[in-house]
This record gives C-alpha cells, structure tokens and sequence, in this order.
C-alpha cells in the first residue's frame, strides 16, 4: 500500500540440472507478473486484510464507517 494504491506482485524462478554421459543439461525458468490498483476513499486502508489459501489470494476491504449504506427508514403519512 502506498498513497491509496495497492500494488501485487510475484515472482517465481526454476532452476533444473540434469547430468548425462558427457554432457550437462540446464534449464531455467523465469515468471512474473504485478497488478496495481488504485483503492477509491471510501476504503478503510488499516483494515485491509489478505490471506492466500490453496493458490487463491483473498483480499477483504472493508468500507469506512461513513461510507456504508443507511438503513432504509419508514416515513408514515398522517
């Protein structure tokens, strides 16, 4: 989190050897990516919550008190 941006990366590296007769085999792999949001105001940003369960990445971004809608209210007519 940084100035109402909340910015997501990951990076995953390989590295396989494998030796045969006479020769060496490598392989390398390289992957990443990053994703930048830009959180509206109505964002409470210290009670942002993330958690990462079986590959999935589960953010919670609970509204700020004064952003949340009002009940509704019944005006009765005489």
């Amino acid at each position: 989190m940084d100035n109402d941006i909340l910015t997501i990366s990951s990076e995953v590296k390989n590295e396989e050897s494998k030796e045969d007769d006479g020769y060496t085999r490598k392989e390398f792999t390289f992957s990443s990516f990053k994703r930048v949001f830009s959180l509206p105001e109505t964002i409470s940003l210290d009670k942002i919550n993330a958690t990462y369960e079986d590959g999935i990445l589960k953010f919670v971004l609970p509204k700020k008190e004064e952003a949340l809608p009002k009940p509704k209210r019944l005006i009765e007519i005489a």
